[in-house]
């Protein structure tokens, strides 16, 4: 009898999951199987034109070829031109405008970290589930998957009086300076919708991001006074520059760190008679003598934070040590501001239910919060503090950044039809 009634419920069980796909999701469902190979097709196309975040004009010309597709499923298209000065590309922004349902922002890139020089530059099929290329799944295959999703929508009426801004920015690897200039539209389009959806390469196949951490590059230089070693420790001498650097870098590890999410990484240093660093180069000099003691010693590092609370109060810990100074030294410590945190709101958690529920109703298993500690900022980062966000529902593949990145095309219908299907009911709510 127990084991008749477990049946039933298990019958019952599946009836009510197959009922949970409408008829008008299904027709969806067979458009994104229908233009597949079409997509991937795309993709090889788009992988293929450089498009590395200091070649503006590649860059430029990958934009072009998303215009033509975005406008020839009836979205507005506009490219937006950086100052010359930046040397960065413009973005990319497509719309449909309407008043029903949650405003939808989706964010992607055009720019890849592979520039004119590198030797990594063709789109290459090694099999049937795998392809090679750069920036094949950072991120142009999920550019790819935001347009084919929009567009099996689109083929089934599906976009009528939706408001969809698609946001593709053009210096994602290596942000344009200033951020109010070149992240500005992407803001101004944040503040007129209701989510931001980013297509960063996906970290696996079941995790979606809730948070990402921000980050903050900082600096100390420290002065000493430049003597005969002999005399280092005396009153007049003091402990000299670099002695004192080392204090404040053994401080920051000792009463900074351990905090969850927080992490600080002194990336160069340098010190002696001479030291200096070109912060737009990232090298480095220095000279002096192993029987003199040092007059200058300076550091640059970055910091990562969950939120702008930590962020800010890691800074009043690093100011306060840096002011603790040795006899006859002084410090100073700045912060440049890059990208602020997506913190792990509510509505955050909520969008994640809803994208849990149409992997569940597509048999595609469970989705849950990947871990922050593990993902780097992104322009999803820009825009939470507007918007509930999720972000990494990209494309899967491994080897980002690198002359070995690849994409997983065997899960690439399925996370287009994922993306399609999440779409359509956030603009029905």
């Amino acid at each position: 009898m127990k084991l008749l009634t477990s049946l039933l419920i298990f019958a019952i069980t599946l009836q009510i999951s197959a009922q949970t796909i409408s008829k008008t999701e299904k027709k969806i469902l067979s458009t994104v199987e229908k233009n597949n190979a079409e997509a991937i097709s795309f993709l090889e196309t788009v992988v293929n034109i450089n498009s590395g975040s200091l070649n503006p004009e590649g860059v430029k010309k990958v934009g072009m070829v998303f215009k033509d597709a975005f406008q020839s499923i009836n979205f507005n298209t506009n490219w937006i031109e950086m100052p010359t000065e930046m040397n960065r590309s413009g973005h990319l922004f497509a719309e449909t405008r309407g008043t029903k349902g949650k405003k939808l922002l989706l964010i992607g890139h055009l720019d890849t970290v592979f520039e004119e020089d590198s030797p990594f530059q063709k789109y290459e099929k090694l099999n049937d589930s795998i392809a090679i290329g750069p920036g094949v799944n950072d991120m142009k295959g999920g550019n790819i998957i935001i347009l084919y999703a929009l567009r099996a929508l689109q083929e089934n009426g599906l976009l009528k009086n939706a408001q969809i801004i698609v946001a593709y920015t053009g210096d994602e690897e290596s942000t344009g300076d200033p951020i109010s200039i070149s992240r500005k539209e992407l803001i101004d389009a944040a503040k007129r919708s209701d989510i931001a959806l980013g297509f960063e390469t996906s970290t696996g196949f079941n995790y979606a991001t809730v948070a990402r951490r921000g980050s903050s590059d900082w600096k100390v230089e420290v002065e000493g006074v430049q003597a005969h070693s002999s005399g280092i420790f005396n009153e007049r001498i003091g402990a000299g520059a670099i002695f004192e650097l080392s204090r404040i870098l053994n401080a920051f590890y000792t009463e900074v760190k351990g905090e969850e999410f927080l992490t600080f990484n002194p990336g160069i240093l340098v010190g002696g008679t001479v030291a200096e660093i070109d912060s737009k180069t990232s090298n480095a000099f220095a000279s002096g003598k192993a029987n003199v003691v040092a007059q200058k010693a300076m550091v640059e590092g970055g910091l990562r934070f969950i939120s702008e609370e930590q962020k800010q109060n890691a800074r009043i810990k690093m100011r306060e040590i840096t002011t603790q100074n040795l006899p006859q030294t002084s410090a100073t410590i700045s912060f440049m501001d890059s990208y602020p945190a997506m913190a792990p709101t509510e509505g955050n958690y909520q969008l994640l239910k809803t994208l849990n529920k149409v992997s569940l109703d597509l048999n595609q298993g469970e989705v849950i919060a990947y871990d922050p500690g593990k993902r780097g900022a992104a322009d999803t980062s820009f825009v939470a503090e507007y918007v509930d966000c999720l972000d990494g529902l990209g494309a899967m593949g491994n080897g980002a950044h690198t002359p070995k990145e690849t994409i997983n095309l065997k899960t690439f219908e399925a996370l287009t039809k994922r993306t399609a299907l999440f779409i359509y009911r956030l603009i029905n709510q």
